[in-house]
């Protein structure tokens, strides 16, 4: 297992079992023997909104990191992740927030892969880029206000 993983591993267990994690960059880098930077890497890819998470950070002498579990409903995780969209999106992108929702209960499989269908290149070929990202993000952004707007 990567170090990247362990470290994960370890803050997710902390913040979903008790009110958050709070901890020193340099104090828990030195614990798991890698570089601060790692653990910057560790919690800006894998303490996102789109995973629950709320991320704060104080700076400073006595400065700390403060990862939460936020508990939102499908509806306001789905317009969340409309929000952050953007106004074009590739396909890999695609792919990456539609594991994240499935892996973390806010799509179903069906749902994921009708989606992924929808947004396929094939689906889009014949549309030159930077078109093709665009409609992509629109039918995307669409399809998502539809699953929270559904009971």
């Amino acid at each position: 297992m990567r170090s990247s993983d362990i470290i994960y591993e370890f803050l997710k267990e902390l913040a979903d079992e008790e009110e958050g994690v709070k901890f020193r960059r340099n104090e828990l880098a030195g614990r798991f023997g890698v570089v601060p930077s790692q653990i910057n890497y560790v919690v800006s890819s894998r303490f996102t909104p789109e995973q629950g998470y709320v991320v704060e950070s104080v700076r400073g002498g006595g400065g700390y990191i403060l990862i939460r579990r936020v508990s939102m409903s499908k509806g306001q995780t789905l317009m969340h992740i409309i929000n952050s969209v953007g106004s074009s999106i590739d396909g890999n992108t695609v792919r990456i927030f539609l594991s994240n929702m499935l892996s973390s209960g806010y799509i179903t499989e069906s749902e994921s892969a009708i989606i992924a269908s929808a947004l396929s290149e094939s689906s889009l070929s014949g549309i030159v880029n930077p078109d093709k990202d665009r409609l992509r993000a629109r039918i995307f952004k669409n399809m998502l206000a539809a699953l929270a707007n559904s009971k």
